[in-house]
């Protein structure tokens, strides 16, 4: 289960609270708050909701591309 290094970031930069972002991406506030604070890592899935809710890729996620 990786780690999503840059979630907070990337939800900070799309201006979402974590409330926000989890009904975008059909999770729990609960579950943004324990993959921002790397409580836990993500499962595939949960990746890319968030990455779909985020309108990024879910190497982004993770910082395995190359910040813009």
């Amino acid at each position: 289960m990786p780690k999503l290094g840059r979630l907070r970031e990337l939800r900070d930069r799309a201006m979402l609270s974590q409330e926000e972002l989890a009904g975008r991406a059909r999770i729990s506030r609960a579950t943004v708050a324990d993959l921002e604070t790397g409580k836990r890592g993500a499962q595939a899935a949960t990746g890319r909701k968030l990455a779909e809710a985020l309108g990024v890729s879910p190497g982004e996620l993770v910082g395995e591309e190359v910040r813009r």
